[in-house]
Protein backbone atom coordinates (compact mmCIF):
# COMPACT_ATOMS: atom_id res chain seq x y z
CA UNK A 1 0.00 0.00 0.00
CA UNK A 2 2.95 2.35 0.58
CA UNK A 3 3.63 2.38 -3.16
CA UNK A 4 0.10 3.24 -4.18
CA UNK A 5 0.69 7.00 -4.34
CA UNK A 6 3.78 6.95 -6.60
CA UNK A 7 2.27 4.27 -8.82
CA UNK A 8 -0.96 6.24 -9.17
CA UNK A 9 1.01 9.37 -10.02
CA UNK A 10 2.87 7.45 -12.71
CA UNK A 11 -0.43 6.36 -14.28
CA UNK A 12 -1.59 9.97 -14.34
CA UNK A 13 1.72 11.24 -15.74
CA UNK A 14 1.64 8.75 -18.58
CA UNK A 15 -1.98 8.59 -19.71
CA UNK A 16 -3.30 11.90 -18.27
CA UNK A 17 -6.31 10.66 -16.30
CA UNK A 18 -6.83 12.72 -13.16
CA UNK A 19 -4.88 11.67 -10.08
CA UNK A 20 -7.92 10.30 -8.26
CA UNK A 21 -8.55 8.01 -11.23
CA UNK A 22 -4.89 7.00 -11.29
CA UNK A 23 -4.98 6.12 -7.60
CA UNK A 24 -8.27 4.31 -8.10
CA UNK A 25 -6.74 2.20 -10.83
CA UNK A 26 -3.90 1.13 -8.54
CA UNK A 27 -6.43 0.31 -5.82
CA UNK A 28 -8.34 -1.89 -8.26
CA UNK A 29 -5.10 -3.77 -8.95
CA UNK A 30 -4.63 -4.27 -5.21
CA UNK A 31 -8.23 -5.46 -4.85
CA UNK A 32 -8.04 -7.93 -7.72
CA UNK A 33 -4.80 -9.38 -6.34
CA UNK A 34 -6.50 -9.91 -2.98
CA UNK A 35 -9.48 -11.45 -4.77
CA UNK A 36 -7.27 -13.81 -6.78
CA UNK A 37 -5.36 -14.99 -3.72
CA UNK A 38 -8.63 -15.91 -2.02
CA UNK A 39 -9.99 -17.49 -5.16
CA UNK A 40 -6.88 -19.69 -5.43
CA UNK A 41 -8.26 -21.78 -2.57
CA UNK A 42 -11.56 -22.35 -4.38
CA UNK A 43 -10.51 -24.35 -7.44
CA UNK A 44 -13.69 -26.33 -7.37
CA UNK A 45 -14.53 -29.06 -9.86
CA UNK A 46 -17.55 -31.29 -10.31
CA UNK A 47 -18.28 -34.84 -9.22
CA UNK A 48 -20.18 -36.52 -12.05
CA UNK A 49 -22.47 -39.53 -11.77
CA UNK A 50 -21.33 -42.59 -13.73
CA UNK A 51 -23.62 -45.22 -15.26
CA UNK A 52 -21.02 -47.87 -14.37
CA UNK A 53 -21.19 -49.15 -10.77
CA UNK A 54 -18.06 -48.69 -8.73
CA UNK A 55 -16.78 -45.79 -10.80
CA UNK A 56 -16.24 -42.19 -9.80
CA UNK A 57 -16.00 -39.38 -12.33
CA UNK A 58 -14.70 -35.93 -11.50
CA UNK A 59 -13.75 -32.73 -13.24
CA UNK A 60 -10.51 -30.98 -12.33
CA UNK A 61 -8.71 -27.91 -13.68
CA UNK A 62 -5.07 -27.57 -14.69
CA UNK A 63 -3.02 -24.52 -15.68
CA UNK A 64 -3.52 -23.64 -19.33
CA UNK A 65 0.08 -22.61 -19.97
CA UNK A 66 1.80 -19.37 -21.02
CA UNK A 67 -0.63 -16.52 -21.67
CA UNK A 68 -0.27 -13.37 -23.73
CA UNK A 69 -1.90 -10.12 -22.58
CA UNK A 70 -2.30 -7.17 -24.95
CA UNK A 71 -3.59 -4.12 -23.08
CA UNK A 72 -4.82 -0.64 -24.00
CA UNK A 73 -3.62 2.80 -22.92
CA UNK A 74 -6.73 3.87 -21.05
CA UNK A 75 -6.29 1.43 -18.15
CA UNK A 76 -2.58 0.56 -18.22
CA UNK A 77 -2.69 -1.21 -14.84
CA UNK A 78 -6.19 -2.59 -14.36
CA UNK A 79 -6.60 -4.61 -17.56
CA UNK A 80 -3.23 -6.28 -17.08
CA UNK A 81 -3.95 -7.05 -13.42
CA UNK A 82 -7.34 -8.57 -14.18
CA UNK A 83 -5.59 -11.08 -16.40
CA UNK A 84 -2.30 -11.42 -14.57
CA UNK A 85 -3.68 -11.96 -11.07
CA UNK A 86 -6.01 -14.78 -12.11
CA UNK A 87 -3.51 -16.36 -14.50
CA UNK A 88 -0.59 -16.35 -12.09
CA UNK A 89 -2.38 -17.93 -9.13
CA UNK A 90 -3.40 -20.81 -11.39
CA UNK A 91 0.24 -21.35 -12.36
CA UNK A 92 0.36 -19.68 -15.77
CA UNK A 93 3.27 -17.42 -16.77
CA UNK A 94 2.22 -14.17 -18.49
CA UNK A 95 3.79 -12.24 -21.36
CA UNK A 96 2.48 -8.68 -21.39
CA UNK A 97 2.48 -6.35 -24.39
CA UNK A 98 1.29 -2.97 -23.08
CA UNK A 99 0.08 -0.14 -25.26
CA UNK A 100 2.93 1.68 -26.92
CA UNK A 101 1.38 4.83 -25.41
CA UNK A 102 1.89 3.69 -21.80
CA UNK A 103 5.09 1.59 -21.60
CA UNK A 104 6.53 3.19 -18.46
CA UNK A 105 3.66 1.99 -16.29
CA UNK A 106 4.17 -1.57 -17.50
CA UNK A 107 7.91 -1.46 -16.83
CA UNK A 108 7.30 -0.09 -13.33
CA UNK A 109 4.92 -2.91 -12.48
CA UNK A 110 7.31 -5.50 -13.88
CA UNK A 111 10.06 -4.08 -11.67
CA UNK A 112 7.71 -4.22 -8.69
CA UNK A 113 6.85 -7.85 -9.41
CA UNK A 114 10.51 -8.74 -9.83
CA UNK A 115 11.37 -7.20 -6.47
CA UNK A 116 8.57 -9.11 -4.75
CA UNK A 117 9.52 -12.46 -6.26
CA UNK A 118 13.19 -11.89 -5.40
CA UNK A 119 12.25 -11.19 -1.79
CA UNK A 120 9.97 -14.22 -1.75
CA UNK A 121 12.83 -16.37 -2.96
CA UNK A 122 10.94 -19.42 -4.22
CA UNK A 123 9.18 -18.18 -7.34
CA UNK A 124 10.53 -19.52 -10.66
CA UNK A 125 11.99 -17.04 -13.11
CA UNK A 126 9.95 -15.84 -16.07
CA UNK A 127 6.52 -15.84 -14.45
CA UNK A 128 5.97 -12.33 -15.79
CA UNK A 129 7.61 -10.72 -18.81
CA UNK A 130 6.95 -7.35 -20.47
CA UNK A 131 7.53 -6.88 -24.19
CA UNK A 132 7.33 -3.23 -25.22
CA UNK A 133 6.71 -2.31 -28.82
CA UNK A 134 4.17 -1.39 -31.46
CA UNK A 135 1.71 -3.45 -33.44
CA UNK A 136 4.40 -5.83 -34.72
CA UNK A 137 5.01 -7.14 -31.18
CA UNK A 138 1.33 -7.83 -30.65
CA UNK A 139 1.13 -9.68 -33.96
CA UNK A 140 4.05 -11.88 -32.97
CA UNK A 141 2.36 -12.80 -29.70
CA UNK A 142 -0.90 -13.57 -31.50
CA UNK A 143 0.92 -15.90 -33.92
CA UNK A 144 2.97 -17.72 -31.27
CA UNK A 145 1.44 -21.13 -30.58
CA UNK A 146 3.31 -21.35 -27.28
CA UNK A 147 0.82 -18.83 -25.91
CA UNK A 148 -2.29 -20.89 -25.30
CA UNK A 149 -4.48 -17.87 -24.56
CA UNK A 150 -4.34 -14.35 -25.95
CA UNK A 151 -6.26 -11.81 -23.89
CA UNK A 152 -6.61 -8.63 -25.95
CA UNK A 153 -8.28 -5.37 -24.99
CA UNK A 154 -8.85 -2.69 -27.60
CA UNK A 155 -11.01 -1.74 -30.54
CA UNK A 156 -13.41 -4.03 -32.37
CA UNK A 157 -11.23 -3.67 -35.46
CA UNK A 158 -8.26 -5.01 -33.51
CA UNK A 159 -10.31 -7.90 -32.16
CA UNK A 160 -11.48 -8.85 -35.66
CA UNK A 161 -7.83 -9.45 -36.53
CA UNK A 162 -6.72 -11.09 -33.29
CA UNK A 163 -9.62 -13.56 -32.98
CA UNK A 164 -9.30 -15.29 -36.37
CA UNK A 165 -5.50 -15.46 -36.17
CA UNK A 166 -5.54 -17.14 -32.78
CA UNK A 167 -8.33 -19.47 -33.90
CA UNK A 168 -6.32 -20.45 -37.01
CA UNK A 169 -3.70 -22.03 -34.71
CA UNK A 170 -6.46 -23.48 -32.48
CA UNK A 171 -5.55 -21.24 -29.57
CA UNK A 172 -7.92 -19.46 -27.24
CA UNK A 173 -8.71 -15.76 -27.22
CA UNK A 174 -10.34 -13.55 -24.62
CA UNK A 175 -11.50 -10.33 -26.30
CA UNK A 176 -12.72 -7.19 -24.55
CA UNK A 177 -13.44 -4.77 -27.36
CA UNK A 178 -15.48 -1.69 -28.23
CA UNK A 179 -18.44 -0.30 -26.34
CA UNK A 180 -21.16 2.16 -27.30
CA UNK A 181 -22.86 2.25 -23.96
CA UNK A 182 -26.36 3.59 -23.48
CA UNK A 183 -28.44 4.82 -20.58
CA UNK A 184 -32.22 5.07 -20.61
CA UNK A 185 -33.75 7.68 -18.30
CA UNK A 186 -37.41 6.91 -17.65
CA UNK A 187 -40.04 9.45 -16.51
CA UNK A 188 -40.01 8.00 -12.99
CA UNK A 189 -36.23 8.39 -12.61
CA UNK A 190 -34.57 10.36 -9.82
CA UNK A 191 -33.02 13.08 -11.97
CA UNK A 192 -30.64 14.26 -9.26
CA UNK A 193 -29.06 10.81 -9.16
CA UNK A 194 -29.16 10.53 -12.93
CA UNK A 195 -27.31 13.81 -13.51
CA UNK A 196 -24.52 12.94 -11.09
CA UNK A 197 -24.14 9.50 -12.63
CA UNK A 198 -24.22 10.74 -16.22
CA UNK A 199 -21.57 13.35 -15.48
CA UNK A 200 -19.08 10.85 -14.07
CA UNK A 201 -19.90 8.18 -16.64
CA UNK A 202 -19.62 10.42 -19.70
CA UNK A 203 -16.64 12.67 -18.94
CA UNK A 204 -14.41 10.60 -16.64
CA UNK A 205 -10.88 10.10 -18.03
CA UNK A 206 -11.96 12.36 -20.91
CA UNK A 207 -14.45 9.86 -22.27
CA UNK A 208 -11.79 7.21 -22.80
CA UNK A 209 -13.17 4.37 -20.69
CA UNK A 210 -14.46 1.27 -22.43
CA UNK A 211 -17.58 1.71 -20.28
CA UNK A 212 -17.94 5.46 -20.92
CA UNK A 213 -21.55 6.54 -21.32
CA UNK A 214 -21.92 7.54 -24.98
CA UNK A 215 -25.67 7.46 -25.65
CA UNK A 216 -28.38 9.02 -23.46
CA UNK A 217 -31.95 7.96 -24.24
CA UNK A 218 -34.30 10.18 -22.23
CA UNK A 219 -38.08 10.08 -22.04
CA UNK A 220 -39.53 13.17 -23.68
CA UNK A 221 -41.35 14.15 -20.48
CA UNK A 222 -38.04 14.62 -18.63
CA UNK A 223 -35.58 15.24 -21.47
CA UNK A 224 -35.67 19.06 -21.37
CA UNK A 225 -35.21 19.19 -17.60
CA UNK A 226 -32.47 16.56 -17.68
CA UNK A 227 -30.53 18.17 -20.51
CA UNK A 228 -30.80 21.59 -18.89
CA UNK A 229 -29.27 20.21 -15.69
CA UNK A 230 -26.57 18.37 -17.62
CA UNK A 231 -25.55 21.47 -19.57
CA UNK A 232 -25.26 23.39 -16.32
CA UNK A 233 -23.16 20.60 -14.82
CA UNK A 234 -20.97 20.38 -17.94
CA UNK A 235 -20.33 24.13 -17.87
CA UNK A 236 -18.84 23.80 -14.37
CA UNK A 237 -16.42 20.96 -15.21
CA UNK A 238 -12.81 21.87 -14.45
CA UNK A 239 -10.64 20.87 -17.42
CA UNK A 240 -6.90 21.09 -16.89
CA UNK A 241 -3.87 19.72 -15.09
CA UNK A 242 -4.74 16.13 -14.11
CA UNK A 243 -2.63 16.45 -10.96
CA UNK A 244 -4.62 19.45 -9.69
CA UNK A 245 -7.21 18.37 -7.09
CA UNK A 246 -9.98 20.51 -8.59
CA UNK A 247 -9.61 19.03 -12.10
CA UNK A 248 -12.23 16.56 -13.31
CA UNK A 249 -11.06 16.14 -16.91
CA UNK A 250 -7.48 15.96 -18.14
CA UNK A 251 -6.33 15.94 -21.76
CA UNK A 252 -7.05 13.39 -24.46
CA UNK A 253 -4.32 10.82 -24.93
CA UNK A 254 -2.87 12.41 -28.09
CA UNK A 255 -3.42 14.50 -31.20
CA UNK A 256 -5.03 11.60 -33.05
CA UNK A 257 -7.76 11.33 -30.43
CA UNK A 258 -8.45 15.06 -30.73
CA UNK A 259 -8.56 14.92 -34.53
CA UNK A 260 -11.01 12.02 -34.34
CA UNK A 261 -13.25 13.92 -31.94
CA UNK A 262 -13.30 17.01 -34.16
CA UNK A 263 -14.12 14.95 -37.25
CA UNK A 264 -17.01 13.20 -35.53
CA UNK A 265 -18.50 16.46 -34.22
CA UNK A 266 -18.36 17.92 -37.74
CA UNK A 267 -20.07 14.83 -39.09
CA UNK A 268 -22.93 14.81 -36.56
CA UNK A 269 -23.64 18.47 -37.25
CA UNK A 270 -24.27 17.36 -40.83
CA UNK A 271 -26.63 14.68 -39.55
CA UNK A 272 -28.78 17.24 -37.75
CA UNK A 273 -27.07 17.23 -34.38
CA UNK A 274 -26.81 20.27 -32.10
CA UNK A 275 -23.43 20.37 -30.36
CA UNK A 276 -22.92 21.85 -26.90
CA UNK A 277 -19.24 22.05 -25.89
CA UNK A 278 -16.48 20.07 -27.58
CA UNK A 279 -13.99 22.93 -27.96
CA UNK A 280 -10.25 22.73 -27.48
CA UNK A 281 -9.01 24.72 -24.50
CA UNK A 282 -5.65 25.66 -22.91
CA UNK A 283 -3.97 25.51 -26.32
CA UNK A 284 -1.73 28.51 -25.65
CA UNK A 285 -0.50 27.19 -22.31
CA UNK A 286 -0.19 23.56 -23.45
CA UNK A 287 0.36 23.46 -27.20
CA UNK A 288 1.33 19.79 -27.22
CA UNK A 289 -1.56 18.60 -25.04
CA UNK A 290 -5.13 18.24 -26.23
CA UNK A 291 -7.56 19.49 -23.62
CA UNK A 292 -11.22 19.64 -24.67
CA UNK A 293 -14.50 20.52 -23.05
CA UNK A 294 -16.82 17.49 -23.00
CA UNK A 295 -19.60 17.65 -25.58
CA UNK A 296 -23.33 16.99 -25.44
CA UNK A 297 -24.88 16.42 -28.86
CA UNK A 298 -28.66 16.49 -29.16
CA UNK A 299 -29.60 14.20 -32.02
CA UNK A 300 -32.92 13.97 -33.87
CA UNK A 301 -32.35 10.23 -34.32
CA UNK A 302 -29.75 7.50 -33.89
CA UNK A 303 -27.62 8.07 -36.98
CA UNK A 304 -24.77 6.02 -38.43
CA UNK A 305 -22.22 8.17 -36.60
CA UNK A 306 -23.98 7.68 -33.27
CA UNK A 307 -23.76 3.94 -33.81
CA UNK A 308 -19.96 4.14 -33.97
CA UNK A 309 -17.75 4.22 -30.90
CA UNK A 310 -15.73 7.43 -30.59
CA UNK A 311 -13.11 7.35 -27.84
CA UNK A 312 -13.70 10.91 -26.64
CA UNK A 313 -16.05 12.79 -24.28
CA UNK A 314 -19.06 12.97 -26.60
CA UNK A 315 -22.53 12.23 -25.20
CA UNK A 316 -25.32 11.79 -27.74
CA UNK A 317 -28.76 12.66 -26.37
CA UNK A 318 -31.95 11.26 -27.92
CA UNK A 319 -35.59 11.14 -26.86
CA UNK A 320 -38.24 8.45 -26.71
CA UNK A 321 -41.95 8.17 -25.97
CA UNK A 322 -42.64 4.44 -25.51
CA UNK A 323 -40.40 2.02 -23.59
CA UNK A 324 -40.12 -0.27 -26.60
CA UNK A 325 -38.72 2.61 -28.61
CA UNK A 326 -36.02 3.21 -26.00
CA UNK A 327 -35.05 -0.44 -26.11
CA UNK A 328 -34.90 -0.41 -29.89
CA UNK A 329 -32.53 2.55 -29.77
CA UNK A 330 -30.48 1.00 -27.02
CA UNK A 331 -29.95 -2.32 -28.79
CA UNK A 332 -29.63 -0.76 -32.24
CA UNK A 333 -25.81 -0.66 -32.22
CA UNK A 334 -23.30 -3.38 -33.02
CA UNK A 335 -21.50 -3.16 -29.67
CA UNK A 336 -22.80 -4.87 -26.55
CA UNK A 337 -20.59 -3.96 -23.61
CA UNK A 338 -22.58 -2.05 -21.00
CA UNK A 339 -25.99 -0.53 -20.38
CA UNK A 340 -28.03 1.09 -17.65
CA UNK A 341 -31.47 2.45 -16.90
CA UNK A 342 -32.68 4.99 -14.37
CA UNK A 343 -36.23 4.19 -13.33
CA UNK A 344 -38.34 3.72 -10.23
CA UNK A 345 -40.75 1.46 -12.12
CA UNK A 346 -39.97 -2.11 -11.03
CA UNK A 347 -41.48 -3.51 -14.23
CA UNK A 348 -39.16 -1.46 -16.39
CA UNK A 349 -36.19 -2.35 -14.21
CA UNK A 350 -36.88 -6.08 -14.32
CA UNK A 351 -37.63 -6.01 -18.03
CA UNK A 352 -34.39 -4.16 -18.74
CA UNK A 353 -32.19 -6.85 -17.15
CA UNK A 354 -34.17 -9.74 -18.62
CA UNK A 355 -33.01 -11.83 -21.57
CA UNK A 356 -35.44 -10.09 -23.90
CA UNK A 357 -34.23 -6.50 -23.41
CA UNK A 358 -30.68 -5.24 -22.88
CA UNK A 359 -28.33 -7.24 -25.08
CA UNK A 360 -25.17 -6.19 -23.23
CA UNK A 361 -22.78 -8.03 -20.97
CA UNK A 362 -23.43 -5.46 -18.23
CA UNK A 363 -26.98 -4.29 -17.47
CA UNK A 364 -27.41 -1.94 -14.51
CA UNK A 365 -30.36 -0.28 -12.80
CA UNK A 366 -30.07 3.15 -11.15
CA UNK A 367 -26.29 3.23 -11.47
CA UNK A 368 -24.01 4.02 -14.38
CA UNK A 369 -22.70 1.66 -17.06
CA UNK A 370 -19.51 0.67 -15.23
CA UNK A 371 -19.30 -2.91 -14.02
CA UNK A 372 -17.38 -5.01 -11.52
CA UNK A 373 -16.96 -7.69 -14.18
CA UNK A 374 -15.94 -6.40 -17.60
CA UNK A 375 -17.02 -8.04 -20.84
CA UNK A 376 -19.80 -7.85 -23.35
CA UNK A 377 -21.63 -9.35 -26.28
CA UNK A 378 -21.87 -8.78 -30.05
CA UNK A 379 -18.87 -6.83 -31.38
CA UNK A 380 -17.56 -6.35 -27.84
CA UNK A 381 -16.10 -9.82 -28.23
CA UNK A 382 -17.73 -12.01 -25.60
CA UNK A 383 -14.73 -12.12 -23.25
CA UNK A 384 -14.97 -11.77 -19.49
CA UNK A 385 -12.16 -10.38 -17.35
CA UNK A 386 -12.20 -10.41 -13.56
CA UNK A 387 -14.47 -12.07 -10.99
CA UNK A 388 -17.38 -14.49 -11.48
CA UNK A 389 -16.12 -17.57 -13.36
CA UNK A 390 -13.61 -15.61 -15.45
CA UNK A 391 -10.85 -17.73 -13.88
CA UNK A 392 -11.88 -20.69 -16.03
CA UNK A 393 -10.45 -18.97 -19.11
CA UNK A 394 -6.95 -19.50 -17.68
CA UNK A 395 -7.39 -23.22 -17.00
CA UNK A 396 -7.86 -26.37 -18.99
CA UNK A 397 -10.45 -28.89 -17.88
CA UNK A 398 -9.80 -32.60 -17.45
CA UNK A 399 -12.42 -35.23 -16.64
CA UNK A 400 -11.11 -38.24 -14.70
CA UNK A 401 -12.72 -41.63 -14.15
CA UNK A 402 -11.57 -43.84 -11.27
CA UNK A 403 -12.61 -47.50 -11.29
CA UNK A 404 -12.63 -48.98 -7.79
CA UNK A 405 -15.10 -51.80 -8.52
CA UNK A 406 -12.69 -54.67 -9.28
CA UNK A 407 -14.52 -55.26 -12.58
CA UNK A 408 -14.27 -53.84 -16.10
CA UNK A 409 -17.82 -53.03 -17.25
CA UNK A 410 -18.16 -51.18 -20.55
CA UNK A 411 -20.40 -48.18 -21.04
CA UNK A 412 -23.91 -48.58 -22.40
CA UNK A 413 -23.83 -52.29 -21.46
CA UNK A 414 -21.68 -53.17 -24.48
CA UNK A 415 -20.35 -56.74 -24.72
CA UNK A 416 -16.95 -57.01 -26.41
CA UNK A 417 -15.09 -60.29 -26.89
CA UNK A 418 -15.38 -63.17 -24.40
CA UNK A 419 -16.91 -60.91 -21.73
Amino acid sequence: MGRKEPLGRLVTAENSKILQEGLGEVQEMIDICDFAVGLSRQLYGLTIASERPGHRMMEIRHPLGPIGVISAFNFPVVVWSWNFALAIVWGNPVVWNPSEKTPLTALAYQALFDSVTERFGEAPRGLSEVVVGDRDIGERLVADDRLRLISATGSTAMGCQVGPRVAARLGRSLLELGGNNGMTVAPSANLDFAVRTILFASVGIAGQRCTTLRRLIAHEDVADDLLGRLKTAYSSIAVGDPFAPETLVGPLIDEGAYAGMRAVLDRVRGEGGTVYGGERVLEEQCADAYYVTPAIVEMPEQTATVCEETFAPILYAMRYREFDEALRLHNGVSQGLSSSIFTNDVREAEAFVSAEVSDCGISNVNIGPSGAEIGGEKETGGGRESRSDAWKAYMRRATNTVNYSGELPLAQGIKFGDD
